[in-house]
């Protein structure tokens, strides 16, 4: 029997996100392939119960200190240690390389790495996370015995900008995880709700700079002004720097430009499956879950031609260059007009979608821990 030790902060927080959702899917198929496997959950100080059922299948420690205070001081100073029962454990693994606990003589340290857009894009994040990212990565290179990632694409740039020895990196890829609901009177009543008329064009994630959602409203805009019908919904939380975006949507232009806010699963779920496209133009990404979301609706899918989005969407999607607004507004219109594209994109996302999943996320990562054991 092995013993891990897996931080969950990201379940415990307020907001769980793409950290959480690797965490809770990860951490369940690796118990199914392998129920000798005893998972002992940790988490920074929070002072609240656990959020999400699931973990209460789980041993849970909540360390003394809060995210805030043991982040930059694992990285920094390697302190403080884990104490028992996560001393213990064979193996240590972080999702997010920001934060590096310190491991005692014999444990493994394992740490996923889902992006380093950090690196790429500078710009796009705010100086005191660059800072922190920066500080828990080099920690992550210098002490983890294997790093994972989510992509080939990451792997590589993970190889290239940090200079790590190549053998300590796996790629593990991710899979979709948003439950598809079948009854469509839902989408309607969703749709109503959140004020979204049909036909249109979605985006899913955060509102932030490295989206690339400026160029993707004007973009929607061009193809509104040749008479398109559809609105443009963008559905996600509030990010860094989203002022920039509000700017644009609120510039007097034809189209339909809706902002929804962060979504429950059901709603978001529903917005899939009413959309007419999706379009994901972001400039860096270190694997791209929506992609695979929208795709398992058989949704046509417009994605940028960056980082690792080709790797996942292979051909079920139409690739376009995202730095290039009138390249993303031909791409859109040719999208929604083009009747033939449209159905080839709509069959064969199920496909691609169903080539990843948690079972292999969760088989490849047991593989990394026996390989380090």
């Amino acid at each position: 029997m092995t013993s891990v030790a897996f931080l969950a902060d990201q379940v415990f927080a307020a907001a769980p996100g793409g950290m959480g959702t690797y965490t809770r899917e990860l951490v369940q198929a690796m118990s199914r392939l392998d129920p000798s496997l005893d998972i002992t959950l940790f988490h920074g100080k929070t002072g609240r119960p656990a959020p999400e059922e699931w973990t209460r299948s789980y041993a849970v420690t909540e360390l003394r200190a809060s995210t805030r205070t043991l982040y930059p001081q694992w990285a920094l100073t390697r302190r403080p240690p884990l104490l028992e029962p996560l001393g213990s454990a064979a193996v240590v693994h972080t999702p997010i390389p920001v934060a590096v606990p310190p491991v005692q003589p014999g444990q493994r340290l394992v740490v996923t790495v889902h992006d380093v857009a950090f690196l790429v894009h500078p710009e796009a994040y705010p100086m005191r996370w660059r800072l922190l990212y920066r500080a828990g990565l080099a920690r992550a290179v210098r002490s983890a015995d294997a790093l994972i990632a989510v992509s080939r694409h990451t792997a590589e740039d993970l190889v290239r900008r940090t200079r790590v020895d190549r053998r300590k990196v796996h790629v593990t890829p991710l899979a979709a995880s948003l439950p598809i609901a079948q009854d469509q009177h839902d989408v309607e009543a969703v749709l109503a709700r959140l004020k979204v008329r049909r036909p249109y064009v979605l985006f899913v994630g955060t509102l932030e700079p490295r989206k690339n959602l400026v160029r993707l409203v004007r973009a929607y805009r061009w193809t509104a002004g040749r008479g398109a019908p559809h609105a443009l919904v963008l559905a996600g939380p509030m990010g860094w720097r989203h002022q920039e975006l509000l700017k644009e949507v609120a510039i007097p232009a034809p189209g339909e430009v809706v902002l929804t806010g962060a979504l429950p699963s059901a709603d978001l779920d529903a917005l899939y499956r009413g959309a007419a496209a999706f379009v994901y133009p972001s400039l860096y990404e270190g694997f791209g879950l929506p992609i695979l979301e929208a795709m398992a609706r058989g949704v046509p899918c417009v994605v940028s031609t960056s980082s690792s989005l080709p790797e996942v969407a292979g051909e079920a999607a139409l690739p376009v260059d995202p730095r290039s607004t009138g390249a993303l507004a031909e791409a859109i219109e040719r999208v929604i007009t083009d009747r033939a594209l449209a159905a080839r994109l709509h069959d064969a996302g199920p496909a691609r979608s169903a080539r990843f999943s948690w079972d292999e996320t969760a088989r490849l990562t047991l593989e990394v821990y026996k390989s380090i054991l």
